[in-house]
């Protein structure tokens, strides 16, 4: 059983395969948290003892035991009010105005299973898959209480984490804080690494030794946002890709949220994590329950590479759902580079034949296509054919697509409205907006108040409509900008720090809806971008555009950014045009190929403008990655360079027997009069031989991961790699 409960000491040990996670309910009723590492067997709690901290204050009950208290202890959901001056996990006021909790030991659940969440997306697992452990507490002075859920999956080294506040009292409380967890941890990891960036820049690592004091990796923006991404490592000094330990944390939220970890008096961490507190204040109704997002937690205590390996299987068979979970991905095509807003159904069946001959499998007609839509100052919300431009309808254009031997895909962005538009014109009360203030226009465009009910019935309506309307195999969800101007009229209490989750609740219920009822749609998230790519968006879309820049060289940066939590599965990536829009630069369309194979695949630019070389090129490129692509998506990832401290960015993926390897990666800047690069493989088999197809030598497994072997020979800047290795049979 991977849980197991010692009643007389109140002990609670979860283990995993390969790690173990220990809290205790001690005499007073006050949840502890002991241990989370590696398998050790016994209660580590003899590792607390803790002297008299000055400034320290000790709860009642401890009488004149002046080494108890709240504030020096690793607690497992510390409250905000009652002596423990470190961030908090949860805090309150109550009709009386007071904002103290103290939560106390109320007793635990064990079932067989994953527990799920109300309205909030979760990692789900059959029922021999899955334990659950329910640790229940309550206030002292209220009728407040907490149910700590914890789901583990121990095949996986996976942990869960949500909690449920109830208000089992009279009077309603407001919640200004409810974090989806706490975990105190020893000095022993004193780095971390978050994952921050920009549009067009997303999830860039940076790894940095904890300060005395508070730090946080965080958003307000409506989004979980290119700004910061929800996940974050806990890390010793001494941990690389292949040895250390450290500790992984992904939050499954898409909007506000915040990670912040303090480094306090005695040395010790504290990270809380869960939806963002500012914004935020939650009336909790009598008889009412709140529901936190859900944080995913695992354990490595050999470095970076097996905690991504932990993510990686996780996201995909745990996470995403659907037929598109684990199925082959069609490799595509996406109008918008290619045509930006200038187009007509001429040129995109053009574009769409000539893409069928390059083994290209899906046409995406981009924005541009409905309403009043010749730039991005008008008709966001008019989700109806601009027959303008698209002469055949929707209907008509898709059926011809078909004809070639393709799918046809669509963008759309429901989230937003223009200002011109009849949508706006017809119902401007839909668009957020406070009363009496302009409101923040964001690419020219306001954004729709989902949290009502009849503005997500509006768009289930219009999208439903238009996936019945044609032979659309794909969706491309796009949303543009950040959210601010809170305000929503139909929020009973007027208390704008509702709003933020619950658009967040309302886009999820409008997606669960959508996925549901057109569950052969393939449904693609995106948000200029990476700005909302995220566990809670993998739930519903199985893939998420990674970034607005298609850059091939600033690409291997951000992939390898967005490779420590997120599988290559989820990643879309594409082969665009040069000079590259983004940066200008020009980078030759076999390198750029190789930065977009790590990713789902496709192509972004006009194929009727390529020369008859190229075109050449991408057939053999699109029956090249067809042919690896199951290994790609579903092999085991490797990171075997850093590409921000090394002149070259090399992956490898080995499929699950080790049969088959794929090194691919590229050199950055030519270096003269030099020997060839080595590079050292991992996650073979060291007692297998294996072909390596650059040179159809055989190797032993053994000597290709102690040795390595020597890359080709780089010519210019930019130089791709691309070496097969098989088992040698």
């Amino acid at each position: 059983m991977p849980v197991t409960v010692n009643e007389r000491s109140g002990l609670f040990r979860i283990e995993t395969d390969n790690s173990e996670y220990q809290l205790m309910a001690d005499s007073y009723g006050v949840l502890r948290h002991l241990w989370y590492g590696e398998r050790v067997g016994m209660s580590m709690e003899h590792l607390q003892d803790y002297p008299d901290i000055g400034f320290s204050g000790n709860i009642y009950e401890a009488g004149n035991d002046r080494g108890y208290s709240l504030d020096t202890l690793p607690l497992e959901y510390p409250c905000g009010g009652i002596g423990d001056f470190r961030i908090n996990a949860v805090s309150a006021v109550h009709s009386d105005g007071s904002f103290a909790l103290d939560l106390r030991y109320d007793g635990y659940s064990i079932s067989g299973g994953k527990y799920i969440i109300e309205g909030l997306p979760a990692v789900y697992a059959d029922y021999d898959e899955a334990e659950t452990l329910e640790i229940f507490l309550k206030d002292t002075a209220s009728d407040v209480f907490v149910t700590l859920k914890y789901g583990v999956l121990p095949k996986l080294d996976i942990i869960t984490r949500c909690a449920v506040i109830e208000n089992r009292g009279s009077s309603d409380i407001f919640l200004t804080n409810a974090a989806s967890f706490c975990l105190d941890m020893p000095s022993d990891y004193s780095e971390w690494i978050h994952f921050h960036g920009r549009h067009t820049c997303e999830r860039l690592t940076e790894r940095r030794p904890l300060l005395h004091g508070i730090q946080e990796s965080s958003s307000i923006r409506g989004t979980s946002s290119h700004q910061q991404n929800p996940s974050l490592i806990l890390c010793g000094k001494d941990c690389t890709e292949t040895s250390g330990s450290c500790i992984g944390v992904l939050l499954m939220y898409s909007g506000n949220f915040s990670a912040r970890i303090e480094y306090d008096q005695l040395e010790q961490i504290r990270l809380v994590m869960g939806i963002n507190s500012e914004l935020f204040r939650w009336e909790l109704k009598s008889g009412g329950r709140f529901f936190t997002p859900e944080a995913v937690m695992s354990y490595s205590g050999a470095g970076f590479e097996l905690l991504s390996h932990n993510f990686h299987k996780t996201i995909r068979e745990h996470v995403c759902r659907g037929k598109y979970k684990l199925s082959e991905r069609p490799v595509l095509i996406n109008s918008w580079e290619a045509a930006y807003f200038d187009f007509d159904d001429n040129k995109i069946l053009t574009a769409a034949k000539e893409a069928a001959r390059l083994g290209i499998d899906m046409f995406v007609l981009d924005d541009g296509w409905f309403g009043k839509r010749n730039d991005d100052r008008s008709g966001l919300g008019d989700w109806y054919v601009n027959t303008e431009k698209i002469r055949y309808g929707l209907d008509g254009l898709s059926k011809k697509i078909k004809s070639f031997g393709m799918d046809f895909g669509l963008w759309i962005e429901p989230e937003m409205v223009s200002e011109d538009s009849w949508l706006y014109r017809s119902h401007p009360e839909w668009a957020i907006a406070v009363p009496n203030r302009k409101p923040t226009r964001g690419r020219y465009q306001l954004v729709l108040d989902i949290t009502r009910e009849d503005v997500r019935e509006y768009l289930y309506n219009v999208i439903s409509g238009i996936l019945k309307s044609a032979e659309i195999s794909y969706i491309k969800w796009d949303m543009n900008r950040s959210v601010c101007d809170w305000y929503s009229a139909c929020l009973e209490n007027k208390s704008m720090g509702e709003m933020p989750h619950r658009y967040v609740l309302g886009l999820y219920e409008l997606l669960e809806r959508l996925t549901s009822d057109f569950p052969d749609v393939l449904f693609e998230g995106c948000s200029g971008g990476g700005g909302r790519f995220d566990a809670g968006m993998l739930y519903y879309c199985p893939q998420i555009w990674c970034s607005d820049d298609t850059d091939a060289f600033e690409r291997t940066k951000i992939q390898y950014g967005t490779s420590f939590f997120y599988p290559v599965s989820s990643i879309g990536s594409h082969v665009s045009a040069v000079p590259n829009h983004q940066t200008g630069r020009s980078i030759s369309l076999k390198s750029r190929c190789i930065a977009a194979m790590h990713g789902s695949f496709g192509y972004e630019l006009d194929p009727a403008a390529l020369s008859d070389a190229e075109k050449a090129e991408i057939i053999t490129q699109t029956e090249r990655f067809k042919k690896c692509r199951g290994l790609i998506h579903n092999g085991k990832y490797y990171r075997l360079t850093d590409p921000f401290d090394s002149n070259l960015s090399l992956w490898e993926y080995v499929s699950e027997d080790k049969s088959e390897i794929l090194l691919q990666g590229m050199q950055f800047r030519a270096v003269p009069n030099f020997t060839k690069n080595k590079i050292k493989l991992r996650g073979l088999d060291e007692n297998k031989n294996y072909i390596v197809a650059a040179d159809e030598k055989i190797y032993s497994g053994k000597a290709l991961m102690s040795g390595g072997i020597l890359l080709p020979e780089a010519s210019g800047d930019f130089f791709a790699y691309e070496i097969f290795i098989a088992e040698a049979k």
